[in-house]
């Protein structure tokens, strides 16, 4: 899509405001104001009309009467007159609006669509692009631009910042303005009837004067649109994100295991993470990040010094980088150079303590050392004020260090105005700075995450399983057939054939219809076997007493069976029972429990989960979540980021399970995500890991009869 109609809102040639006033307080007044403080100097048409002029300047009474057409028009009259606007400025050749005004999703009185549908319908056709409605404005401080009801201007900068939230776009520009941070573009998007994320992405990754892009987001709308756009930015710059909304409120209506595991927050997550975005958890977090993002030399690894004249402030830093694995060892050289520049007394190890009496010379000398170390790839640079030396020399001595570091440095300048000429100096000369050793440290582990992002954005990605047609045919065959006799679930033994038919090892199931029949396949199969209950009102069969294992006679499958149906009478008594599930038992012993499986997001489509198994699957909740497709790296991380991990590894005398393996399942229900639309949900529940291989044990699937715009894959 052309971003032309976008550039031309950004940097306008002529505006026009449409409901400006000369009422105090109004948001026609307010904008006018904005408009003509903000800097800017080509032509600005109020429009109103009940005034022959708005502040000083003569009004137009409608939008044919202006006297040329305006790149932008700015929009904030009641709801009901939006629509009609939008169709004469459509007609005039306008290709740029702000609809600042809110209700527009509420409909006419004669029951006509509402009126944000009436002004989409205006505005489309003709190729005019809408920012908003209900949002605050846009900022563009480079380009005179304030078009906007903010309390104030933004200053010149090279971040941009999206928001979704009105209030937070006003809190955030004050915020901003009191710590001196600037913005390329400012944007509040309100509603988001036209202009979303994607297209703001697919603009600011081409701005030369951005940097870095920041955004606020609570909701996402065609996923696959943003995560291409969030991909291609982050090709170009960092991309930082704020996501509210961390509470798993999309899992409380989810019915099977992975269903509730996999809430729309983690989902969130994987998206970020498959994008090359970075995500934190606080608005002070963003700004962190994008000064160590964008200001800091390139990243050469994650092994960090810390460099500092007070021992509690190293404990500090060090306790924030604690478990991560960054924290730099340094080599025997680099001990002895530092031997060489430091009291007897230091402590020989990182964090560098260079003591509380440290004058100039040893923090340039040390400061030096650990910038010539191969071990060290960036120096966070600690100070506590002393009455030894002012802390304004002592980052002057350093200057020249930093104009020459091939590898980023990180200030934290401890106190208030006592160091604030120190900070500013590190700053002017590109070093990010923080007040804390925490915020200095989780700015570091940010970098980190964000290049581990970046890398796995950037790496192609590989081959996934080589299955034969006939998998999908005889998988999707069993699914239609369950669809067409109105079933939501397969049978368990239906459910087997769709793992068979994938090459996933599972055990023998057949299914029955009564407790007799449950014996007779029992003895069948071989002893011992596991008997489950088959009712379409129980999901989690052990919930309700619904499962018996290792039964050897016939006489202990007919008792665990009439056991079943008494308790299932007791406890709902409206449940209908199908028969039962006769299982081989598994003879694992030793092996984890695993859970593998696929639900259903609503906004980003199918989702693939890896984690512990078992009953207390729930409970424990470790589980690791990704996107399809998945190739044999990104299996091997999931299953990495788990807890479960290291006891795949083997403790205790135990050998390690067959990983690869469990990587081959993990791939083949990726396929299975992409082959079986229908596919609804899936658990894998155990799947059972040792260094024999994996054997699924149990499995549910649910089905859905539609695939709306949420349900499709979204890379």
């Amino acid at each position: 899509m052309s971003l032309d109609s976008l550039r031309r809102m950004f940097a306008p040639a002529s505006i026009a405001l449409v409901g400006a006033s000369d009422r105090p307080g109004s948001v026609g007044a307010v904008v006018l104001r904005n408009l003509r403080e903000g800097g800017f100097t080509g032509p600005l048409w109020p429009v109103n009309p009940r005034h022959a002029s708005v502040g000083g300047v003569a009004a137009f009474p409608d939008v044919e009467a202006l006297p040329a057409v305006p790149d932008l028009a700015v929009i904030c009259t009641p709801a009901p007159a939006v629509p009609g606007i939008v169709q004469a400025l459509a007609r005039r050749g306008t290709r740029a609006a702000i609809v600042l005004s809110a209700g527009l999703r509420s409909r006419p009185d004669d029951g006509a669509p509402s009126y944000e549908q009436a002004m989409l319908a205006a505005a489309k056709p003709a190729g005019l692009r809408v920012l908003g409605p209900n949002c605050i404005g846009a900022l563009v401080p480079a380009a005179g631009l304030n078009a906007s009801f903010a309390p104030g201007q933004a200053s010149p900068g090279r971040l941009a910042f999206l928001t979704q939230s009105g209030a937070l776009a006003t809190a955030m520009l004050d915020w901003a303005q009191g710590r001196g941070i600037g913005f390329s573009h400012f944007v509040s998007l309100g509603d988001s009837a036209d202009i979303g994320f994607a297209d703001l992405l697919e603009l600011l990754a081409q701005e030369e004067g951005t940097d870095a892009i920041l955004m606020y987001v609570e909701s996402v709308r065609e996923a696959a649109r943003f995560m291409a756009a969030a991909r291609a930015a982050a090709r170009c710059k960092p991309v930082i994100v704020v996501k509210a909304g961390r509470a798993p409120e999309g899992a409380r209506a989810a019915r099977s295991h992975t269903g509730a595991l996999a809430g729309s927050d983690a989902v969130f997550d994987a998206a970020v993470r498959r994008a090359g975005l970075l995500r934190v958890d606080t608005l002070e977090a963003l700004f962190d990040a994008a000064e160590a993002l964008s200001h800091a030399s390139p990243w050469r690894g994650p092994g960090l010094a810390v460099l500092t004249n007070g021992g509690g402030a190293g404990v500090l830093a060090a306790d924030a980088l604690a478990g991560a694995g960054v924290l730099a060892t340094l080599s025997p050289q680099t001990v002895s150079a530092l031997d060489a520049v430091l009291p007897a007394g230091w402590p020989q190890a990182n964090p560098v303590d260079i003591i509380g009496d440290a004058p100039v010379e040893r923090y340039r000398a040390a400061l030096e050392v650990l910038l010539a170390a191969p071990e060290v790839d960036g120096v966070l640079f600690m100070h506590a004020p002393t009455a030894i030396v002012p802390a304004a020399q002592i980052a002057r001595a350093c200057l020249p260090l930093l104009a020459q570091a091939d590898k980023p440095v990180l200030g934290c300048w401890l106190g208030g105005p006592v160091v604030a000429e120190a900070a500013a100096q590190f700053r002017a000369a590109g070093v990010p700075c923080y007040g804390t050793p925490e915020r200095a440290a989780t700015a570091w582990l940010q970098r980190a995450q964000f290049r581990s992002h970046q890398q796995a954005m950037l790496r192609p990605l590989g081959p996934g399983a080589h299955l034969p047609a006939s998998a999908s045919e005889h998988a999707g065959d069993l699914i239609a057939a369950a669809l067409a006799r109105g079933s939501e679930w397969l049978d368990p033994s239906e459910a087997r054939e769709v793992l068979q038919a994938y090459g996933i090892p599972t055990l023998a199931t057949v299914r029955v219809a009564n407790a007799s029949q449950a014996a007779a396949e029992a003895a069948r199969l071989g002893w011992p076997v596991a008997l489950k209950l088959l009712s379409p009102q129980v999901v989690h069969k052990s919930d309700v007493g619904g499962v018996a294992l290792n039964l050897r006679s016939a006489e202990e499958v007919e008792a665990a069976a009439a056991g079943m149906c008494a308790r299932l009478a007791r406890q709902l008594p409206e449940a209908q029972v199908l028969g039962f599930v006769v299982q081989q038992m598994a003879e694992r012993p030793g092996a984890q429990e695993l859970i593998v499986g696929i639900a259903q997001d609503a906004v980003f489509g199918p989702v693939l989960l890896f984690g512990e198994g078992g009953i207390a699957v729930e409970l424990r909740q470790d589980r690791a979540l990704e996107l399809p497709p998945i190739d044999r790296v990104l299996a091997g991380e999931m299953i990495d980021r788990t807890r479960i991990s290291r006891l795949l590894a083997g403790h205790r005398g135990r050998p390690p399970a067959d990983r690869e393996a469990v990587i081959d399942v993990l791939l083949r229900v990726s396929r299975m995500a992409a082959d079986l639309p229908a596919l609804a949900e899936l658990d894998i529940n155990p799947l059972l890991a040792d260094a024999q291989g994996v054997l699924a044990v149990d499995a549910r699937i649910r089905l859905r009869r539609s695939v709306g715009e949420g349900g499709r894959m979204v890379l």
